[in-house]
């Protein structure tokens, strides 16, 4: 490696030691700021070396105002890369295995300092290849198209906390799937509310190219231009039975069901989501309830409760939770063995509490125990009506359940 142009004797200086860092394998990271040239809305720049299926390349991700990009070089141009933005930029800090050295410049001059740290036992160098536990494969196609990954698979950086809730999703799907000892060959799965359909390929993906399954997908959503943009992915990638559905869960009715997926269905929607499942006698019950209006106007509160319910948070987390609970325990008077945890940490959205059920060999009629426990917490809190209920003991009307959030 050597150098382009000539450069101010501090330039040339940190740029060597730059160079030498990546040749001794001694390099941490290198962070270029206050970027002043000419590229539209870049701020900063972060190269690292990383393992790349075996090999060492230099990876930058680059900061703009509205997104991050993340870009690969192989290390014989890493000079190349550097250099221009090192000359657009008002300060650079190299990090190495034993020292920081920072460049700072202003119209008059550059300032090169030096600061010795204490060596570390061994170089780090970061690596896409260390072994995970992932469930979707990263090179897969659709991540591609769906904007999870770049044109060289890899995840880019706004994407990330997409990409891990993708992996929890599958993760938790595919231990419940292993539970239920689904046999068959062909697996049919509806998925209310598929959106732009992140899970929905994930998981037709897993059963397909890990189970060795034939999954029959239907993603069903409300927005045209949804399904339009993922019925276009499904061809490009030729996942031949999977298709979306424009509609909801009142207006797409499945013959069939093995798996019903309602991931965020907007208050009783999910109860009518998980009344299908129930009612096509489904293996596998995954929701996520979100946006829960029903019972927060009939909540009376107990007595010994008022005092704390009288705070309006504290009664919409109450109803939010008697809701849920009552749908968790009619799940389970109907043969489902039923969990509720958290589905993702609240750093990546509010919406997560997932309610997940798989169905009893054994089952034979409701559970009427469990059924008076829930007849003991309506009385409670002084609740009439809960959809999925009436849905069960089909004495409920059909009406408007559109999101109104």
């Amino acid at each position: 490696m050597s150098s382009m142009v000539s450069l101010s004797e501090q330039e040339q200086q940190f740029l060597d030691a730059a160079v030498q860092a990546i040749e001794s394998n001694s390099f941490d990271r290198l962070i270029l700021s206050q970027y002043k040239g000419e590229i539209a809305e870049l701020e900063k720049m972060t190269f690292r070396v990383i393992l790349l299926q075996g090999e060492r390349v230099l990876t930058c991700l680059y900061k703009y105002k509205t997104q991050d990009i993340t870009k690969n070089y192989v290390l014989q141009d890493a000079l190349g890369v550097i250099q221009p933005l090192l000359e657009c930029c008002k300060q650079a800090n190299l990090f190495t295995a034993n020292a920081e050295i920072q460049l700072k410049k202003n119209k008059k001059k550059a300032m090169l300092t030096t600061s010795k740290i204490k060596p570390a036992e061994k170089a780090h160098t970061s690596t896409h290849d260390r072994e995970k536990n992932r469930y979707v494969i990263q090179d897969r196609p659709f991540l591609k198209y769906l904007g999870i990954t770049d044109e060289k698979a890899q995840i880019v950086p706004s994407m990330a906390r997409k990409w891990k809730q993708i992996n929890k999703f599958v993760e938790i799907f595919s231990g419940a799937f292993d539970q239920i000892n689904a046999e068959q060959e062909q697996i049919r799965v509806v998925d209310f509310g598929s959106g732009k359909g992140y899970l929905t390929f994930a998981l037709y993906d897993y059963l397909k190219e890990q189970k060795h399954k034939i999954p029959r997908i239907t993603g069903v959503e409300l927005r045209n231009n949804l399904v339009d943009f993922c019925q276009d992915i499904s061809a490009k990638v030729a996942f031949e039975h999977l298709d979306f559905f424009e509609g909801d869960v009142r207006t797409y009715h499945p013959e069939k069901l093995d798996v019903m997926i309602a991931l965020h269905a907007c208050d009783i929607a999910t109860d009518f989501a998980i009344h299908t499942g129930i009612r096509l006698n489904a293996s596998m019950i995954m929701c996520a309830p979100c946006c829960h209006k029903e019972l927060r106007p009939q909540l009376k509160s107990p007595d010994i409760l008022k005092p704390m319910l009288q705070f309006g948070i504290h009664a919409g987390q109450q109803a939010e939770m008697l809701t849920d609970t009552i749908r968790a325990l009619l799940l389970k008077a109907y043969g489902y063995e039923t969990k509720v945890f958290e589905f993702v940490s609240l750093e990546h959205t509010s919406k997560n509490k997932m309610i997940l059920a798989t169905k009893r060999k054994n089952f034979t009629a409701p559970d009427v125990k469990v059924l008076a426990q829930i007849e003991a917490l309506k009385d409670m809190y002084g609740i009439k009506k809960h959809t999925l209920q009436q849905l069960l003991n089909d004495q409920f009307e059909i009406h408007d359940i559109g999101c109104k959030c």
